[in-house]
């Protein structure tokens, strides 16, 4: 029996019963597929992430936040104001010369929403899932982040009763820049682990 429509078994069934609701209340013309995709590139992109760039950036630049933050995240970062449901337990780990970290969430997709704003599909994706655990160095290098050798690769795996923050290595040359200044050099791909910050592309203005 052959047929010609589409199908989403790429997708899991979640993600299925999501794709089959907009499609039905697109037909119905009670929503927008553009206006929600700007609401979705939003907070994946700019809101959330822009928090999480702050605590690294009042990180590199205020040693004794820094050390706070290693002592105590959750506290560390409701003191800039970033609390909510899916961060309310959070443990920052600091990338170093010795050491790269790298989070997942091998059960489910458990994501700091209020530091991060909304995990990236391949965050939730299966293949990541696993094989960030089984080989974290393959997985980093098709994202196109290729490590040292001898550097030492640490996989943390996020619950519903503790998220991870990574924090990246500052870059060099970014002595004397402001908070605001180095917080764009953050991604929310550089607090998951599978990017470095930014290098600066010149003197901040």
């Amino acid at each position: 029996m052959s047929h010609d429509h589409d199908h989403d078994n790429e997708l899991d069934p979640f993600a299925a019963r999501v794709r089959a609701l907009e499609t039905i209340l697109t037909q119905k013309g009670l929503i927008d597929p553009a206006a929600i995709d700007v609401i979705v590139d939003t907070y994946e992109t700019k809101i959330g992430p822009r928090n999480g760039a702050r605590v690294v950036a009042k990180a590199w630049n205020d040693p004794a936040y820094a050390e706070w933050l290693k002592r105590d995240a959750t506290a560390a970062i409701a003191s800039l104001g970033y609390t909510g449901r899916q961060g309310e337990h959070m443990q920052a780990v600091f990338n170093n010369e010795e050491t790269h970290n790298l989070v997942v969430c091998t059960l489910c997709s458990c994501y700091p929403w209020s530091v991060l704003g909304l995990p990236p599909v391949w965050y939730k994706a299966p293949p990541y899932r696993s094989r960030a655990v089984i080989d974290p160095r393959g997985v980093l290098e098709e994202f196109g982040l290729i490590l040292p050798a001898e550097k030492k690769i640490r996989v943390w795996d996020s619950t519903a009763e503790l998220r991870y923050l990574v924090v990246p290595m500052r870059p060099k040359g970014t002595e004397g820049w402001s908070e605001e200044q180095l917080a764009g050099l953050v991604s929310r791909d550089a607090m998951i682990g599978t990017a470095l910050a930014k290098e600066p592309e010149g003197e901040p203005a």
